[in-house]
Formats: C-alpha cells, sequence, structure tokens
C-alpha cells in the first residue's frame, strides 16, 4: 500500500523505522507537528519524526491543523491507500480520515478500551496496573473508540518509570503495526468493534496530578513517581521551592516516619508516607541538574523533623 505516515514524538520512530524498511509498503510522506521551540534558546526545531523522515528522504508535511486547505489538497494529490498513526498530537477532522481508502490506523500504547486518551502509558502505570500492552485500531471521530485491528501485551515491571514502558512498547508496537499494515493489505486482518465495558480515560497529566501527597500509602507514592518519570516529573516542596523526585523506592520494614517528614543519614534520605517509609534515590532541585539525594541532604543540611511538601 502507499502509506502517509502521521507522528511526532521519538517514540513514534520505530514505527517509522519498521514501515520503511517493509517490502510490501510505500511510505510515500510523512504529517508531522511543525517546528517548535526547544533549549535555552528556545529556536525552532524539526520533530523527531520529521528528522527521520528527511533522512530517509521522504516527504514531509507539517499543517498547523490538519483541516488546512493546502494540507488537504497534498494528501488527496498523494492519495495514500492508508495513514498509520503513532502520538502524531493533533486531532483529525473527519475532512481528513476520508481522504485514504483504507482509513488511517493507530498505534495506540494500551489494551483498548482501556486508557483511552493522550497518557495511557503513565495512568497504567500510576494505577498499578500488572500488565499493558498496544492495541492498533481505525481512526474515527470518537476518542480511540473505533474498532480494533490487532493487540500485544507487555508485563509491567516493578521498577518501570513511564519512559522505559513506553521505549518497550514503541518497539514492540512497531512490528504490530507494520503486520497490521500486512493484514489490511492482504484481507487477511478485520477490526472488531471495542467491547462497551472496560472504559477508562488517560488525559494529559498535569504538573499538579505529578505532586506527590505524602498522606498516601508508599506504593502510591511509588506509583507516581514512576508514572511520572521522566515527565512531567514527579515534585514535591522543599522550604517552599520545588524538588523534583526522580527515582524512589518504598522502604517495608521503616513506619516511624510521618507523611512528610525527612530523616537522612550519611548515605541515605527517608521521606515518611500514609504508611511505610520512601527512601529517596535521586532527586533535582529547582534550577539544578539531577542529583543523589544523599548528597542533596548534605548540601541543604536537612534539619530533624523537616517535612517535605509543607
Amino acid at each position: 500500500m502507499k502509506l502517509v505516515f502521521a507522528g511526532t514524538p521519538e517514540v513514534a520512530v520505530p514505527a517509522l523505522d519498521a514501515l520503511i524498511a517493509s517490502d510490501r509498503h510505500e511510505v510515500a510522506a510523512v504529517v508531522t507537528r511543525p517546528d517548535a521551540p526547544a533549549g535555552r534558546g528556545r529556536r525552532l526545531v524539526a520533530s523527531p519524526v520529521a528528522e527521520r523522515a528527511a533522512e530517509a528522504g521522504i516527504e514531509v508535511l507539517k499543517p498547523v491543523k490538519p483541516r488546512d486547505e493546502d494540507f488537504l489538497a497534498r494528501l488527496r494529490e498523494i492519495a495514500p491507500d492508508c495513514c498509520p498513526v503513532v502520538a502524531y498530537g493533533a486531532l483529525l477532522p473527519k475532512v481528513a480520515l476520508d481522504v485514504p481508502a483504507r482509513g488511517w490506523v493507530n498505534l495506540h500504547f494500551s489494551l483498548l478500551p482501556a486508557w483511552r486518551g493522550a497518557a495511557p502509558v503513565q495512568h497504567s502505570l500510576m494505577a498499578g496496573d500488572e500488565v499493558t500492552g498496544a492495541s492498533t485500531f481505525l481512526i474515527e471521530e470518537g476518542l480511540d473508540s473505533g474498532p480494533v485491528y490487532g493487540v500485544l501485551t507487555e508485563e509491567i515491571r516493578p521498577t518501570d518509570t513511564s519512559g522505559d514502558l513506553l521505549t518497550r512498547l514503541a518497539f514492540a508496537g512497531a512490528g504490530l503495526l507494520a503486520a497490521t499494515m500486512d493484514g489490511i493489505e492482504d484481507g487477511t486482518l478485520h477490526a472488531v468493534p471495542q467491547p462497551h465495558d472496560g472504559v477508562t480515560l488517560a488525559p494529559k497529566i498535569t504538573v499538579e496530578d505529578a505532586r506527590v501527597d505524602w498522606s498516601a500509602p508508599a506504593l502510591r507514592v511509588d506509583r507516581v513517581v514512576r508514572g511520572c518519570t521522566p515527565a512531567p516529573g514527579a515534585w514535591t516542596l522543599s522550604r517552599g521551592e520545588r524538588l523534583k523526585l526522580v527515582q524512589a523506592t518504598p522502604v517495608l520494614d521503616r513506619t516511624d516516619l510521618a507523611p512528610g517528614e525527612l530523616s537522612a543519614a550519611k548515605n541515605n534520605v527517608y521521606v515518611g508516607t500514609g504508611s511505610h517509609a520512601v527512601e529517596l534515590l535521586w532527586v533535582q532541585p529547582q534550577g539544578k541538574k539531577p542529583m543523589k539525594a544523599a548528597d542533596w541532604a548534605r548540601g541543604v543540611r536537612i534539619v530533624h523533623g523537616e517535612l517535605l511538601g509543607a
């Protein structure tokens, strides 16, 4: 099939690579979000998908909105059979959905109908799921509600961050998306409607969602830290300034600390929660680079009974 691939961040690149490598399909063009300011200089930078497409000599389309007439006209000129999508980052209007004969097929990083929305991996970790996965489905106007072509499952490991899990799903999902394109092309794969039961939503994680509640149980604190790493980053307040929690682990045998209470030894930093303590391993003070929590504690000279989050 002739394909137009839509995607933006680094997590979409493995799927693009898999389709470029396929001897059954042609990636005629790529659709991605416009260049965005990045870094301290805030200079405009192309998306990872745009950069990979340019390296491969593939036409790159960067509409401000996917309903722009110039974009739609070019899409009709290319006349793709199907448009695979991975984390494109913009809603597709019906006028765009109607262009490819076999529709737009999304690779979504959850086992649909669970965790429909922008942040399925983060929500899955924060909810304490033991298994997640990826799904390919035919995009319709509803939110991730279209019929499903295929799924794969992935076990969530006890120390997984959302970054760890998303990386594994990106590479495994690339194979799923390529196989879905093959099945659509040869007529052996047919989309199945999603069940009405089991629908959960995964909206974008806000900065406030990532704030740690020390009165919650330690396992909940652990899930928030892992689910919000690397972005937007779990955080708390320390002496009125934001402290990002890069890595922490529950300590099941310590229950002597009140919620948010700090205890610093030579090589360990503990914080109380609503159950047992957690040990802070890596933190990032405001305006500084990540550092070992013990080094941070020595630098700020934690005092007895000091609280985080106040």
